[in-house]
């Protein structure tokens, strides 16, 4: 019984990741390099182009549904259940 509820969790990480990767690749392809936020710093600028910050945005979405998940199961093997309350 252990054993499907870590194939389970794996089947959702793999499904996270992998949605999280072609969305990624989706908003990288979809808005433009030359548009984003500019930081002036004295002489120069640095431009952080919004596909990137989109790009990490979900990344970061999916490191941070992954590290739920697996904590959510670390406590459901220390016998702590989670309510809806």
């Amino acid at each position: 019984m252990e054993f499907a509820l870590t194939l389970q969790i794996a089947y959702r990480i793999a499904i996270v990741w992998a949605g999280g990767f072609i969305l990624a690749t989706a908003v990288r392809a979809v808005l433009p390099d030359q548009v984003g936020v500019h930081f002036a710093s004295g002489q120069s600028h640095i431009l952080v182009p919004f596909s990137r910050m989109g790009f990490w945005t979900c990344l970061l979405a999916a490191v941070i549904v992954t590290a739920l998940v697996v904590i959510r199961a670390m406590l459901a093997d220390f016998g702590v259940h989670s309510s809806p309350f």
